[in-house]
């Protein structure tokens, strides 16, 4: 504090208090109240005794009286922040703080004794990757909070979405076009990941089937399992697999480093190709192809939806999940 008079947080009513005005006055001039008719003098002698006290807004109070804190609260999955979620993250922030917003992410583990963020922030939006629990929501309606997304109304779709679906089938799409049958699918085996995992290896299933081509053998590789990966490689060998897709590019990079380990050449013996186009594909030896994502749309994507439930602002027309292209290096 300024003065080191106070050792809690100062208040409208320590500065009336010690101008000998009304708090009421106090508060119109720190609030900046239009239609009041208070003098410069009186105004220049709370300003500047607020900040001799060392007064700061109590942001929690001034969201209750606006009604709104201009806040939203991003909600994250138990998952690693990899490349591309970051990405997604960083754009999404900068675009809500162009419109006047503050992004706050949020972890939430199911073993977590605390109260929910929700609950003290006073989030206009709540957002989440993935469809909240029933008891998440009833919190969230309890606590007022205004706008809830995805929306607990309409049953949850995420696992069909583009943003799933499309990254994958560029994958397969890339390998048949090179002359690849024997598909594998290296997935990740972090727990954390296993929807995602789940819904990509779907996808995965879902392009080779339409592409005629036989069931594609699928192996968990757990990133440093040097083991797994190997025992890997030489399981898809044996089944005449030519081909991996991999579930993104950290996994890429642990198929590819078994293979060369194993005196198996890539691609002329086994062609990889990872998901997310990070710096690690194009730094990795071999190179890795990849499929390269649009991160700042699905960002900008991410804050329209929630400046669309907050204000009403519209959608953008494109899915950024279109703008997904195949990188072609060496691993192919």
């Amino acid at each position: 504090m300024a003065s080191g008079t106070f050792s809690r947080r100062v208040t409208a009513a320590d500065i009336a208090k010690s101008l000998g005005v009304s708090r009421a006055t106090v508060g119109f001039v720190l609030n900046n109240t239009p239609g009041q008719t208070i003098s410069e003098g009186t105004r220049s002698r709370v300003l500047a005794e607020a900040e001799r006290l060392g007064y700061r807004p109590h942001t929690a109070a001034q969201a209750l009286a606006r009604g709104r804190s201009r806040v939203v609260l991003l909600v994250l999955p138990d998952w690693p922040i990899e490349y591309s979620m970051g990405r997604n993250i960083e754009e999404a922030s900068l675009a809500l703080e162009e419109a006047g917003y503050s992004l706050v992410t949020y972890t939430r583990h199911d073993s977590s004794r605390t109260r929910p963020l929700w609950e003290t922030l006073n989030p206009d939006v709540v957002m989440g990757m993935l469809p909240f629990a029933a008891a998440d929501v009833e919190s969230m309606r309890a606590s007022g909070v205004p706008h809830i997304l995805p929306s607990p109304d309409v049953p949850p779709s995420w696992e069909q979405g583009a943003s799933v679906t499309v990254g994958p089938s560029l994958q397969v799409q890339h390998l048949v076009e090179l002359g690849h049958r024997r598909l594998g699918f290296a997935a990740s085996s972090d727990p954390r990941l296993s929807k995602l995992v789940e819904a990509r290896s779907a996808a995965v299933r879902a392009e080779a089937a339409r592409k005629g081509l036989p069931e594609v053998a699928e192996l968990a590789v757990g990133i440093g399992d040097t083991s797994a990966a190997a025992g890997a490689v030489a399981t898809w060998r044996a089944d005449e697999v030519t081909a991996v897709v991999a579930y993104n590019d950290d996994v890429a990079a642990m198929v590819a480093g078994a293979a060369i380990r194993s005196g198996v050449s890539v691609p002329s013996e086994l062609a990889i190709i990872g998901h997310d186009d990070s710096p690690l594909a194009g730094m990795f030896v071999p190179s890795l192809t990849s499929v390269h994502l649009d991160d700042a749309g699905f960002g900008r994507q991410l804050a329209a939806i929630a400046l669309h439930a907050a204000e009403g602002l519209p959608l953008p027309d494109a899915d950024p999940a279109f703008a997904a292209r195949v990188v072609r290096r060496e691993s192919t």
